[in-house]
């Protein structure tokens, strides 16, 4: 497996397990800095690595009347306040081919979202940036068919890639993880994530908006830390209720250090390393 730079720190092969953490989508300026300010705090005690997700636009929202986000602007702002201040690498999704440039000058990880991994000309453009690339794994693909999009992104010459399995449409409304998937696609030789969050979702499942199982994701993350992944996908809020976006499948944020420290418990004996 290849090593990929984020900020100060390497993914590789059998490294410690790091996060991708961080609200759904930026709220206020305020209230994400307060989650990236406490986040850091912990995952810094427990000498994890960390980088900040929020999207500064939720294209793919359930109805017109969903929050969506401040939008590209104002949400890049927010972003590279937050990395400059706490100095921590930064992540958001990209949709659109004119957000592209501006955002690849701010993140440190440009995100291809679920339903647009199969978006060959988006995919290729995000990739000739040379950042960091991370690839959700469409809800309705085969983990083998991540292969394509690795091949696509390698193309252009960048091998900064990673991809993340958030679960596999069951019927209606619900989804379910394939815990075979992570293994198929470490095969291909770069980082696999596991999205906690997402994968308890019920897209829809509320009819204007996404519902979700919360108390779910200790189960489902432990396990697939136990597959030995090389990092984790989580959305958290101090308030999940009062969450603007995906509350009912985000992690109430003073919850996640208990969950972190069975992670890193399970990390290490899968990995062994002190």
């Amino acid at each position: 497996m290849k090593k990929i730079g984020i900020g100060n720190f390497e993914i590789y092969s059998g490294c410690p397990v790091f996060f991708i953490a961080g609200p759904c989508v930026i709220e206020d300026e305020s209230t994400t800095f307060k989650i990236a300010e406490d986040l850091k705090r912990i995952f810094e005690k427990h000498k994890v690595n960390f980088i900040f997700k929020a999207s500064y636009d939720k294209a793919n929202r359930s109805s017109l009347k969903s929050y969506r986000g401040p939008g590209l602007k104002r949400g890049l702002e927010i972003l590279q306040k937050i990395k400059e201040t706490l100095k921590i690498p930064v992540l958001s999704d990209v949709h659109r081919f004119e957000e592209i440039e501006p955002a690849s000058k701010v993140l440190d990880v440009l995100q291809i979202p679920a339903f647009l991994c199969r978006q060959t000309d988006l995919i290729l453009e995000v990739a000739k940036t040379n950042k960091a690339v991370n690839v959700k794994k469409g809800q309705f693909l085969a983990p083998e068919d991540m292969r394509n999009i690795v091949d696509k992104i390698e193309s252009t010459g960048n091998h900064k890639i990673m991809l993340t399995e958030r679960g596999t449409t069951f019927g209606y409304h619900n989804l379910v993880v394939d815990m075979r998937n992570f293994p198929i696609m470490r095969s291909f030789g770069y980082p696999v994530i596991f999205d906690a969050t997402h994968s308890v979702q019920r897209p829809g499942g509320l009819g204007i908006c996404s519902g979700g199982d919360r108390e779910m994701i200790p189960y489902l993350l432990r396990s697939a830390v136990a597959c030995g992944i090389d990092g984790v996908f989580m959305e958290v809020h101090h308030e999940p209720e009062k969450a603007l976006c995906d509350g009912p499948n985000s992690l109430r944020l003073s919850d996640l250090e208990l969950l972190l420290e069975q992670v890193i418990k399970i990390d290490r004996v899968v990995k062994n390393y002190d």
